[in-house]
């Protein structure tokens, strides 16, 4: 190569040197900047992005951060619970050995030929949802483990009913199931108290129902006054989940408010062989029951079911593909229509629940979570249009 054409490519690279340098510096300039600039936006909008700062149960901290928060974030109501109030009904009602509890679900039998039935009174919530046949069982519920008495008589389970006990994080108990059921059921997180396996010993054969002439399979009970002893015999959790912990239902400040709609002094829900009717009693504020037309009465008390609360979920319920039981669809959701009943009057609602931990959800017509008043609770979970309101 000769000097000439040496020194016009030395000074061609020399001069591409010196232009990556400045593009270097002038990266790194406006590089830094931008570094700054982000960190500064980070800190100034941590308060308003960080997870930990929005849902921070620190004082200190959510008093110096308000003012940025309420501009930016959706205040959230989470129930705030107080003493020994029972998360099923809002009353001030539990023993003090049973705060913080889990409740219990237990399955009982709802066919004319089983009743009466007996410890039904006590429940906080009964549910009432179709089987086979165009008859229904009861999921009896109760928010005090503690106070759970003598039931009979329980029956078997069907899928349905555990996938709803689980968003209560419910103790659940059920004599025997359809095999096709099993290993749905044993995929949820249970703890699961079953007849079949005489679960804890607590499981028995009522002798005078026997006596009686009742039929075997409607003679089955479950020894609620000894579930304390086992479930701490068994060192099985009895802690509620952290997030089961406010109250299941949104409940009114006030006693005894009235929906916002039309009167109603009688509703009946059809769910084929089989209907429930509810008429109002002004005295005690209270919807009593009855089982296809007559009162709905408690064996062993002698009394007639009542409820603050009577709340229908309308949904798709079919026939399974074997022909005989029931396909429930319990998640609601869009286009899902039910009725909100009480003190009198009726107000039309929507309802959704998104998944078996979750809980059921109440909505008015705009949308907003409803309110419900403070008592037990009847739930329905039956075919759409089959409920009469007069």
């Amino acid at each position: 190569m000769n000097n000439k054409n040496y020194k016009k490519n030395y000074m061609k690279k020399r001069k591409i040197f010196y232009l990556f340098v400045i593009s270097l510096l002038l990266f790194n300039i406006v590089g830094c900047s931008g570094d700054e600039n982000s960190s500064n936006s980070t800190t100034e909008g941590s308060q308003v992005t960080s997870s930990e700062q929005i849902y921070s149960t620190d004082t200190e901290s959510t008093t110096e951060n308000a003012t940025v928060e309420q501009e930016t974030t959706t205040v959230i109501d989470v129930p705030i619970i107080t003493g020994n109030e029972n998360l099923l009904t809002g009353l001030k009602t539990l023993s003090n050995e049973a705060v913080g509890k889990r409740p219990v679900a237990v399955m009982v039998n709802n066919i004319a030929a089983a009743l009466p039935q007996h410890g039904v009174a006590q429940a906080d919530i009964i549910f009432e949802i179709p089987v086979e046949g165009g008859l229904t069982r009861l999921m009896a519920m109760y928010g005090d483990y503690t106070k759970v008495p003598r039931i009979c008589s329980v029956r078997s389970c069907r899928k349905y009913f555990p996938a709803i006990s689980e968003g209560f994080d419910a103790i659940y108990v059920n004599w025997g199931m359809p095999a096709e059921h099993a290993n749905y059921v044993a995929s949820l997180k249970l703890t699961h108290y079953e007849g079949m396996n005489n679960t804890g010993g607590l499981f028995g054969r009522d002798q005078n129902r026997l006596n009686a002439g009742y039929s075997l399979e409607h003679t089955g009970y479950f020894n609620g006054t000894g579930l304390v002893a086992s479930l701490n015999k068994n060192k099985w959790r009895t802690d509620i989940e952290d997030d089961k912990k406010g109250t299941a239902f949104v409940f009114n400040a006030e006693e005894n408010v009235v929906p916002t709609g039309n009167v109603c002094t009688e509703v009946k829900v059809n769910f084929g062989t089989m209907y429930s009717t509810f008429t109002y009693d002004e005295k005690t504020k209270t919807y009593l029951k009855q089982h296809n037309g007559k009162a709905h009465v408690d064996g062993s008390t002698g009394t007639q079911l009542a409820f603050t609360n009577v709340i229908i979920l309308e949904t798709k319920i079919t026939t399974a593909t074997n022909g005989v039981h029931k396909e429930v669809d319990w998640h609601g959701g869009a286009g899902a229509v039910g009725y909100y009943i009480s003190n009198g009057s009726v107000q039309k609602i929507t309802w959704s629940k998104a998944n078996e931990e979750s809980q059921i959800k109440l909505y008015d017509e705009s949308g907003n979570e409803l309110a419900i008043n403070r008592g037990k609770s009847y739930i329905a979970i039956g075919f759409k249009g089959k409920t009469t309101i007069k």
